[in-house]
């Protein structure tokens, strides 16, 4: 009897099965809404909780950091269950965690507010753990950024629709509300305005916590191809061969998830460092999923007709350093602009460095997955910095400082993969 999960099967898929990526496409896009929802949640909790910036930085910190804590159960969960009960227990653990963030949220109760964040972090830990090896060897793995950048695609759609949603149905008129609240004349009246305003969320999270909790029934009980070991060969690797490949590919995913944590979620908190209104800095993370949806349709197109994924990789990091320098050089709506511009930097940066991480694994393929799924606490600690620095150096300066050293790393992490791959004739 086979162990079930990705490594189950006697025979892995020599051709891309489209029918189970275009079901990762829809789980992918789960994944962008969910996850890109944040930006605007920093908004929201501080002011619905009274939270100075360091503080209303942990609701990325705390979804961050659940990958870091549970990415290396999820591989053993995974090997338990197999890849379709894995998935539906994530997005199962999503949908209580949605369900419990509007709950406590509307409550403005903060700590369990954070741990329900925990959840659903918890819970997209375990389906991004299944999902990005599997993707990555669901056909040659040499086109595995090809695929991942189609699932970004719909993962970045979903992404940009985010803030959009939760600015128009919970923090629509938010600067007049801040307004009133800060001239509120007594404790009482402020403190009615305030549940008031966190009320907006309950529902909204609740609905989307249902709908979750549907969809992890459908994928429990759809049909997925098995994968085996043999989708991703290796030369016989050991744990302590694998090791040092693993650990540079952590830190990469590291770096990376900082960086687009930086451009995605920061960005507001950046926009409001030049007094740029409330109303506007809301949707701002919009605007940089929409340039990482263009990055990832140009990575489609090129990948791997035009260029190889490390080429690509190497690219995209030189362009995340020069508009992180243009940001810099510039004030207001168009030093802004060049923070949306780093989200077609970093589209193509994740595509690219997850099938070079796990690339030659073989049976350490899940161990190698989760442990670079673990890298993406980088979207905990590298923001949390910026939060903490910002109103001491310049938020200009330190966003600097924080994400060039981030992109020189990429790019030498590109670089080194480049001549280090070899072509597999096998694939």
């Amino acid at each position: 009897m086979p162990t079930p999960g990705l490594s189950s099967a006697a025979n892995a898929p020599q051709k891309t099965p489209w029918g189970a990526v275009l079901m990762f496409c829809g789980l992918f896009a789960i994944f962008g809404f969910v996850t890109w929802l944040n930006g605007p949640l920093i908004t929201f909790s501080k002011l619905a909780f009274s939270l100075n910036d360091v503080e209303a930085f942990f609701v990325p910190s705390v979804f961050y950091l659940s990958y870091f804590f549970l990415a290396l159960p999820s591989a053993f969960i995974l090997r338990k269950t197999g890849m379709k009960t894995g998935m539906a227990l994530g997005l199962l653990a999503m949908a209580i965690g949605a369900a419990g963030f509007g709950q406590f949220a509307s409550m403005r109760l903060f700590p369990p507010t954070l741990a329900s964040l925990f959840v659903i972090g918890a819970g997209l830990s375990l389906l991004q753990t299944a999902s990005n090896p599997y993707i990555s060897v669901l056909g040659p793995i040499e086109s595995g950024a090809q695929r991942i950048a189609l699932l970004g695609i719909f993962n970045k759609l979903a992404g940009a629709a985010a803030p959009v949603v939760i600015g128009t149905l919970i923090l629509n008129g938010i600067g007049q509300m801040q307004t009133q609240v800060d001239a509120a004349p007594t404790t009482a009246a402020r403190e009615l305005l305030l549940n008031a305003f966190a009320a907006r969320i309950h529902l909204p999270y609740l609905l989307m916590g249902a709908f979750l909790a549907v969809i992890a029934f459908l994928v429990y009980k759809s049909p997925l191809p098995n994968i085996s070991d043999d989708a991703n060969p290796g030369a016989g690797k050991g744990f302590w061969a694998a090791a040092p490949q693993m650990f540079f590919g952590f830190l990469a995913i590291f770096f990376y998830v900082g960086v687009e944590v930086m451009a995605g979620d920061a960005v507001g908190t950046y926009g409001n460092g030049f007094n740029l209104p409330l109303d506007q800095t809301k949707f701002f993370t919009s605007f940089t999923m929409v340039t990482m949806l263009i990055g990832y349709i140009c990575g489609l197109i090129a990948i791997p007709r035009f260029t190889s994924q490390e080429k690509y990789l190497t690219f995209s990091a030189v362009l995340g350093i020069l508009f992180s320098v243009g940001a810099f050089l510039t004030r207001g709506y168009t030093s802004v602009a060049f923070v949306w511009a780093l989200g077609f930097a970093n589209a193509m940066m994740w595509p690219a460095i997850f099938p070079l991480g796990i690339r030659g694994l073989g049976k350490l393929t899940e161990f190698g997955a989760a442990f670079l799924v673990m890298g993406i606490i980088g979207g905990a600690v590298i923001p949390q910095l910026f939060a903490h620095f910002k109103d001491q150096y310049g938020f200009q300066l330190v966003f600097l400082c924080l994400v060039v050293p981030c992109y020189a790393y990429i790019l030498l992490f590109g670089l080194f993969a480049g001549r280090k791959s070899r072509p597999n004739p096998m694939l």
